[in-house]
């Protein structure tokens, strides 16, 4: 069955489908010898595909979480010489993050060359919760409890309702959980009701708990799990 390029490299964990397109828009990627253009289409168990001169080989789908450190990046490649996440991850598949944290950010990440199960978990449609306890450098009053929870506004329009929840007396610890992805939501929601983050953990991603896995360490999810977060097997 013919599928769109971009997928059949993402899936055989070449790039995700967003660099697999400008790979393609570079001439880089051939199918039967003939120059590809982005929207083509392949069969992978008939046609030949290659990236720059290599055929293409479907590889096992492999499910990561690593508990990330404060100090990493998510990228697999930093132009400023920065300890990435990748760094950690002893595998032989090129492995994608899914979705981000940033630098100064720590806890749950998943990392996958599975670009389906990738776009399951980051679509905003599928409203994956992502669940982040924050320290907060002043206290959070009732009046920035309640913008949390029905929308902040920030440049690039108002965040979705949050839920929002106090861990700890003094006001300064808070647990937030949000299905939207966009970069440092939770930092700039917090900042922009008085509240500046000091310290920032993902816990949790859709059915997925952090639990007691050590900073810096990572395993492989069951099947279960990945069932449980795509709504599928996973792929084999």
């Amino acid at each position: 069955m013919a599928d769109r390029l971009q997928k059949i490299l993402s899936a055989a964990g070449i790039a995700s489908r967003r660099k697999s397109e400008e790979l393609i828009a570079q001439g880089r990627v051939m199918v039967n010898g003939v120059q590809a253009k982005v929207g083509d289409s392949a069969d992978v168990g008939v046609d030949v595909v290659t990236v720059d001169g290599k055929p293409i080989a479907a590889q096992r789908k492999r499910y990561l979480v690593l508990n990330k450190p404060q100090g990493t990046v998510t990228t697999l490649d930093d132009p400023q010489g920065r300890p990435k996440v990748s760094d950690l991850i002893n595998v032989p598949e090129r492995l994608f993050p899914v979705g981000r944290l940033d630098y100064d950010t720590e806890g749950l990440l998943l990392l996958t060359n599975d670009g389906d199960f990738t776009q399951r978990i980051t679509h905003p449609s599928y409203e994956i919760e992502k669940v982040y306890v924050a320290r907060v450098a002043t206290p959070i009053g009732l009046r920035a409890l309640d913008l949390l929870r029905t929308g902040v506004q920030l440049e690039d329009g108002i965040s979705a309702p949050a839920k929002v929840q106090i861990v700890y007396r003094d006001n300064r610890t808070v647990e937030l959980t949000i299905h939207e992805g966009r970069n440092r939501m939770i930092r700039r929601m917090l900042a922009a009701v008085g509240s500046p983050v000091t310290g920032l953990i993902r816990t949790r991603i859709g059915s997925l708990n952090l639990g007691d896995l050590k900073t810096g360490a990572w395993r492989e999810l069951s099947p279960d799990e990945v069932s449980g977060l795509s709504g599928r097997r996973a792929a084999t």
